[in-house]
């Protein structure tokens, strides 16, 4: 699977989500959420929100391509960048909830993909150009998980608790770290855009690690969160199709109904 435009991209997303809908796997999930986050950036992109339209499609494609091929290698034979290993080993496991599944998905995307594809697109002093339409995104990512969010709380009816016992809620998680997280992901995308090929594998290599680490910490976190994250699991629908569909429509909800059972 290999994007060759923004379209492409939108398209092998649905791909998955319908796959994904199909076999009741819970890949669907974050493939959901990408998706709808790619269909916004393609319309800001139509509609010449971008100082550089082409170059965002560009971008876009590049990043799609990472989620892409990370995916074709663990469905191929395990393989893949290790913090998408992570990631994609929890997929069968049913005492992950809903938010957890998404989280590892941006962690993964964000964490590592992101600076390498903003590095491929403006290498060099190129860099500094993208910086305006990468903050965009930002903008277009907080509307997206607005909507998600919404529907994260039908599926997810008791995941408050999150918040109750002093962690953090699934908007604190799904925005502001995602925001924190894109800043991080510049300032590496920077960094690789000035590095030579020896010195750019160095640091995939530790961006990489250091995602499969928080992956771990999302998967299996201690304290308090473990037990809560039992109970929520317990209130979360088991229909993973539905799930799916559910998470898929999320930009087109005004109000999202409750999800159980």
């Amino acid at each position: 699977m290999a994007a060759e435009n923004i379209d492409d991209v939108v398209d092998g997303l649905a791909g998955i989500v319908r796959e994904a809908g199909r076999a009741g796997d819970r890949a669907g999930y974050f493939a959901a959420l990408y998706r709808q986050v790619t269909v916004e950036i393609r319309t800001a992109i139509h509609e010449g929100q971008f100082e550089d339209g082409v170059r965002m499609d560009r971008f876009d494609t590049l990043f799609g391509n990472r989620y892409f091929d990370a995916y074709d290698a663990w469905r191929r034979d395990r393989s893949g960048p290790r913090c998408w290993r992570e990631t994609f080993g929890l997929l069968d496991d049913a005492d992950t909830v809903i938010v957890q599944h998404l989280i590892l998905g941006v962690n993964a995307h964000i964490n590592l993909d992101l600076a390498v594809a903003a590095a491929r697109t403006g290498p060099g002093e190129a860099i500094h150009a993208l910086r305006h339409d990468f903050l965009l995104i930002n903008d277009i990512l907080a509307r997206v998980v607005l909507a998600v969010q919404d529907s994260v709380d039908a599926l997810s009816p008791l995941l408050s608790l999150l918040d109750r016992i002093g962690g953090r809620t699934d908007e604190r998680i799904l925005d502001f770290s995602v925001r924190e997280s894109r800043e991080e992901a510049w300032h590496n995308a920077v960094l690789l855009a000035g590095q030579n090929e020896q010195e750019r594998e160095a640091t995939i290599e530790r961006l990489d690690t250091r995602a499969a680490v928080l992956a771990r910490l999302i998967a299996r976190p201690g304290g308090l969160v473990r037990p809560a994250l039992e109970l929520i699991r317990n209130t979360e629908s088991d229909d993973v199709p539905a799930v799916i569909t559910h998470l898929d429509n999320a930009m087109e909800r005004p109000t999202a109904p409750q999800l159980t059972g």
